[in-house]
């Protein structure tokens, strides 16, 4: 039942991500076409403000004032993190795949003090949590298991060949890689503020994905950061963390905001899609029972 959901959520709405974008470590054993990195970045990068950093793993954009996507292009996650700057304090949204140094890119950005907050625990969105001393995360078992880290066994299917797009990084030692522990200073729940200065941030747990996925909204800027709930192509949901029914509760949570945002920052692919795909998934709710 869970992957025939899987595959309606993909058919229901017509996507900008190509068909063929492929399976995820978490679904170990799926097949990944041999042309899943032509024409990257996506033709949608080409509206937005590519800004110059010295990285040779991250591309950045400037998707609105004081918001920047941190993507990761070479690597078939397609990892979107997000550095949101107030006048006071910036937040970390994800710290991606931990292959590149994300640490370092953040501070080409901003001065400000930074505070992580994952939209989700999974491997591909908390490798660089390490690097950042504060850290918000939601109390579930889940979250505290996965801030154990991950081995590099554990990782290995990350780094095959095929499902990397160009060069890792000169100073990436592949047979060490693995996603170090990391330490949550505090606990958030659903509607609590995070005030970075001038911005506000509200935060809307929305669990299916896995246990401790979450959201957050910029209501001044109606921006809605989406991590795995939404993004544009195959929403993976047969995991075994993954809850069928509470993802369906959380689609019809984020569509009821649908008129009150201007924009989707998503967790994979492409990081500006319209808040009207939200509405088009959660016509299909049914599937999710």
């Amino acid at each position: 039942m869970n992957k025939a959901a899987l595959l309606l959520v993909a058919a229901f709405f017509s996507v900008s991500v190509p068909a063929q974008q492929g399976g995820r470590p978490e679904a170990a054993g799926e097949p990944l076409p041999a042309n899943w990195c032509q024409n990257l970045p996506r033709s949608g990068y080409r509206g937005l403000e590519r800004v110059g950093v010295s990285s040779g793993w991250f591309e950045v954009y400037r998707v609105r004032p004081g918001v920047f996507a941190l993507y990761e292009p070479r690597q078939y996650e397609e990892v979107i993190s997000y550095l949101i700057l107030g006048s006071a304090r910036a937040l970390l949204f994800d710290t991606g795949l931990g292959i590149g140094d994300i640490r370092e890119v953040v501070k080409q950005l901003t001065e400000l003090p930074i505070t992580v907050l994952n939209s989700h625990t999974h491997f591909d969105h908390i490798g660089g949590n390490w690097q950042f001393p504060e850290i918000l995360g939601v109390d579930t078992a889940y979250t505290r298991k996965n801030a154990a880290g991950a081995s590099h066994e554990d990782l290995a299917e990350i780094l095959v060949a095929e499902r990397i797009c160009g060069e890792l990084p000169p100073d990436f030692k592949t047979e060490a890689y693995s996603i170090p522990p990391f330490r949550i200073s505090r606990n958030v729940t659903d509607g609590a503020i995070i005030n970075l200065g001038g911005r506000q941030l509200e935060i809307l747990m929305t669990p299916g994905h896995t246990p401790d996925s979450l959201c957050l909204l910029d209501r001044q800027q109606r921006l809605l950061f989406t991590g795995d709930t939404f993004y544009a192509g195959m929403i993976f949901l047969y995991v075994p963390e993954t809850d069928i029914s509470a993802y369906g509760r959380s689609v019809g949570r984020l569509a009821k905001l649908v008129s009150q945002v201007d924009l989707l920052l998503p967790g994979h692919n492409f990081p500006a899609e319209r808040p009207e795909m939200l509405t088009r998934l959660d016509l299909g709710r049914d599937i999710f029972h």
